[in-house]
C-alpha cells in the first residue's frame, strides 16, 4: 500500500488540475513531472485518466479551438500554434479547426474584430499608419494577411462607391 502513495498523490494533483480546466496529455505530463513525480507514476496516472476520458486530446483540442475562435476571435494560424504548444498532434489540430470553422468561420471573426476596432469609423477615413496598425493587430490574431487586406480594400471601395 505504501508503494501506491506517489500514484495516489499524483492522481489527486492531476484531478485538481483538471477541475480548473481541461488539459492535454502533454500539459498534464509536464505539470506532474514539474511537481516531482517520476516517469512511471506519471505514465500510470495519464493512462488511468485517459482510460476514464478525463484526459482526451481530441476533446481538449475541440474545446480549446472553439474557445480561441469564438471568444478570443483568433484565426486558424494562432489556434494551430496554441494547440501545437500544448502537444496536440497536427491531425487532431486540423480536425478541431475544421469543426469549429463550420460553426464560426474565420471571415466572421474578422468582421467582428473590424467592427470592434473601427468603432463605426469608415476604413476610408483611416490614414496609412492607422491601416497598417489595424492590419498588424489582425495578423497578430492569426488571421490571414491576404484576407485582411482584401476586406479592408472592399470596405474602402464600398465607401467610395456609395458617394
Amino acid at each position: 500500500m505504501a508503494g501506491d502513495r506517489p500514484f495516489e498523490k499524483a492522481q489527486q494533483k492531476a484531478l485538481r488540475l483538471l477541475s480548473l480546466r481541461s488539459r492535454s496529455k502533454k500539459e498534464m505530463e509536464s505539470r506532474l513531472r514539474d511537481k516531482g513525480f517520476g516517469e512511471s507514476v506519471v505514465g500510470k496516472v495519464i493512462e488511468k485518466l485517459s482510460g476514464l476520458r478525463y484526459i482526451d486530446d481530441d476533446a481538449f483540442a475541440q474545446e480549446w479551438a472553439r474557445d480561441l475562435a469564438v471568444n478570443r476571435l483568433y484565426g486558424d494560424r494562432r489556434i494551430e500554434r496554441s494547440l501545437g504548444e500544448k502537444g496536440i498532434p497536427r491531425e487532431i489540430i486540423r480536425r478541431a479547426i475544421a469543426e469549429v470553422r463550420k460553426e464560426f468561420p474565420e471571415e466572421e471573426a474578422l468582421a467582428v474584430l473590424l467592427k470592434k476596432k473601427l468603432k463605426n469609423r469608415p476604413v476610408a477615413e483611416l490614414d496609412r499608419k492607422e491601416k497598417n496598425r489595424l492590419a498588424r493587430s489582425l495578423i497578430g490574431k492569426g488571421l490571414p494577411a491576404g484576407k485582411i487586406f482584401e476586406v479592408l480594400r472592399n470596405k474602402e471601395e464600398e465607401i467610395d462607391d456609395g458617394e
